[in-house]
């Protein structure tokens, strides 16, 4: 049976997303107010008490570090009046607002659940009303607290989540992380409980959005180095496999040299993988090896990408210090790094 009534209060934070579209004569846009979202789902009002907030009404494409910082001053300006938040958010970049979330508001007891949906609210066939229905089953529960992506019946933690399919209802997966609840008829059946009910929550405000995301190709240039210097604080390599460095004939160490370059500038490196599972492990093959020890890398190992963006991101606005971002970036939040 669905949880008895509550008489916690929520707050919903809408932002726009697919939740929240209609369609208009260019495509589907958000229009909505969080308002007419929660007028969808009128049992909400058997389950707890519900105040909304209609922060921003954006695609989620549009979305990036200056909304990140809306939300969380919301939310921390709301934190006392409220024992749990609901964000309403695109799909397309909602992994990595939870990522970014999951940093700037640490160790919460509080629950702060992010949904949305494939198909917006306003349509008849839609997953919208029963993935924000769960959102706040989710919210009341006493297994809740730190930030969660609520998809699909499924809870799962800010760092681990990840958008892997763009139209299927079951969007969203856990990388190499159990989920942490699900959610069947009101009911929340607990998995990987992550508990933060003796804890004080920290809020952090700052993030430097200077970070490049270089995808490896075959035959690529080393040359896109020199480009970044001007613009970028910190270049995210997604390398193949579990991680390597490739040498190209005549061009043999012009990725060495530009790495080199680039670290002794002062700026900060980190290598991951393109391969969405298991994580990289540089020490394997002499690609990834040598690298490393003569530069002393720093890995990603089983992180998420989303991850590494945003904590990034959120280390940076902390510190410009290399070694205090290495030694912040090694330091697990809520699971991120295993």
């Amino acid at each position: 049976m669905p949880e008895k009534k509550s008489q916690k209060r929520i707050l919903l934070i809408a932002t726009g997303g697919t939740i929240a579209t209609r369609m208009t004569k260019d495509g589907l846009v958000p229009q909505m107010t969080s308002q007419e979202i929660l007028a969808c789902i009128p049992e909400i009002a058997s389950i707890c008490e519900v105040d909304t907030i209609q922060l921003f009404n954006l695609d989620s494409t549009n979305i990036c570090h200056m909304q990140w910082i809306q939300v969380v001053s919301c939310i921390q300006d709301h934190y006392a009046q409220y024992e749990g938040f609901v964000v309403t958010h695109g799909t397309d970049t909602m992994a990595y607002t939870a990522a970014a979330l999951s940093y700037m508001i640490q160790e919460s007891p509080k629950p702060i659940v992010i949904t949305g949906s494939q198909k917006s609210i306003y349509m008849k066939e839609t997953d919208g009303r029963v993935n924000l229905l769960n959102a706040f089953y989710y919210a009341i529960s006493s297994y809740a607290s730190g930030v969660h992506i609520v998809f699909d019946g499924k809870a799962i933690l800010g760092t681990r989540a990840r958008k892997t399919r763009t139209k299927s209802y079951n969007a969203f997966s856990s990388i190499d992380y159990p989920e942490t609840a699900r959610i069947r008829d009101g009911r929340v059946i607990p998995i990987a409980e992550e508990n933060y009910s003796d804890r004080i929550p920290k809020f952090y405000l700052k993030l430097n959005p200077n970070v490049f995301v270089f995808k490896l190709i075959p035959g690529i240039s080393a040359d896109i180095f020199s480009f970044l210097k001007n613009s970028y604080d910190a270049v995210i390599i997604e390398s193949f496999g579990v991680g390597g460095i490739p040498s190209y004939g005549k061009q043999k160490k012009d990725f060495f040299k530009a790495i080199g370059d680039w670290i002794q500038s002062g700026k900060i490196l980190i290598m991951a993988t393109q391969v969405p599972h298991e994580g990289s492990d540089m020490e394997v093959y002499q690609v990834g090896y040598t690298i490393k020890e003569k530069y002393e890398l720093i890995e990603s190992y089983d992180m998420t990408l989303e991850a590494v963006v945003a904590k990034t991101m959120w280390i940076l606005g902390q510190t410009a210090d290399r070694q205090q971002f290495r030694t912040m970036f090694y330091q697990p939040v809520q699971r991120d790094i295993l």
